[in-house]
Order: structure tokens, then sequence, then C-alpha cells
């Protein structure tokens, strides 16, 4: 797995983080109850979910384990304010993020001891999907596209964990794509996504 984590995984996700506040931040008041492709989730429990994992990431990388973290972080976290909420929880993960060491530093995840980098790159993926499916929910698919950087390497360490994500039921199966798909494609039908998620909205 850590040999697909690029060298700069750091700026990658940061990247990542300021796509997908750039999106929370054109949200219009009316967007929050839209769905999104995760069928589960409408725009605020996708937002909530992100910024959630912010929260998590600044209480791991600031040395805390999930005990001590407990519940504190279950349910709603956006509050009143979201978009502040989201500013926050973004601002004080990259900070511990970036810290000089961190991507060595041991990271107490439920599966035991993991370095930074590898628990980053989960985080850098999951913000670059559900950037793509904030985009779709409130219909900003041109706003702050995904860079083919950030693609291509989604893509490449996604491949390493796509079978063990499916079998525990995290994704989608793949939808069918073109062979000649484009990267991006490629990418989303990995992770269960497909450009025509609306045709299996209810009706």
């Amino acid at each position: 797995m850590a040999d697909m984590i690029p060298d700069n995984i750091v700026e990658l996700h940061r990247r990542a983080v300021a796509r997908f506040g750039g999106l929370v931040h054109h949200i219009r008041p009316d967007q929050w109850e839209l769905p999104t492709p995760c069928t589960e989730w409408n725009v605020r429990a996708l937002v909530n979910h992100v910024a959630g994992e912010d929260l998590w990431a600044e209480a791991l990388f600031g040395g805390r384990t999930i005990a001590e973290v407990g519940g504190s972080l279950d349910g709603d976290v956006l509050g009143d304010d979201p978009i502040a909420t989201w500013d926050r929880a973004a601002a004080a993960s990259l900070e511990l993020i970036e810290v000089p060491g961190a991507m060595a530093q041991p990271v107490g995840l439920s599966r035991g001891p993991t370095p930074g980098r590898e628990y980053l790159v989960e985080l850098f993926t999951d913000h670059l999907m559900h950037g793509w499916d904030l985009a779709q929910g409130i219909g900003e698919t041109g706003a702050g596209a995904i860079d083919p950087e950030a693609v291509h390497a989604g893509r490449e360490w996604f491949a390493t964990v796509e079978d063990a994500y499916r079998r525990v039921g995290a994704i989608a199966e793949r939808p069918p794509i073109a062979e000649d798909a484009d990267e991006l494609t490629v990418f989303l039908a990995m992770t269960g996504r497909s450009w025509d998620w609306r045709s299996s909205l209810p009706r």
C-alpha cells in the first residue's frame, strides 16, 4: 500500500481540501437537502461526514486515541453554521498534518498504529471522491475541477484497496464504463460512482 502513496501526498491533500472547501462555500441555503451520488447522504450529511473526518484527523494527528475521542464526533458536527464549522475543521486538521514529521508519526487507528502518510492518503482520497459528489449534488460541476494529478494519485492508491473496501460494503459495485473511459471516469467507477447517478434517484 505505502508504495503507491505519492511523495507529495500532503500537497495533494491540501489541494483536495481546498477544492472541497470552495464547493462548501458555493452551497446555497436551499441546497443543503439536495441528493448526492452518495445515495444515503444529502448535501448536509455529505459535508457533515467530511467535516467529521477532518475533526477526527485533528484529534488523531494531535495524539489522541480513538477511546479518548469516544462518541464526541458522532452524529451532526456542523451545528447552526455548517460553513464556519467546515472551515474550522479543515484548517485545524491541515495545521497538524503539515507539522514536520507528521507523516512518519504513528496514528492510533482502529487497525492499530499506522504511519501518518498511510492515514493521510485515505483522507486525501475521501476528500477527492466526495468533492466530486458535492459538486454533482449542488450542480457546480465546473467549479474547481479535479486536477489530473490528484485523479491519477487517487486511482493508483485506490486500486490497492478497492477490493477490501467493496468486501466490507464501503463502496458499491463498479458500474459499466467504456473501454476508453478517461481516468476520472475509471476512478469514479472504482469507487462505485457513475456520471448518470441521478437516473437511480426516486421519481
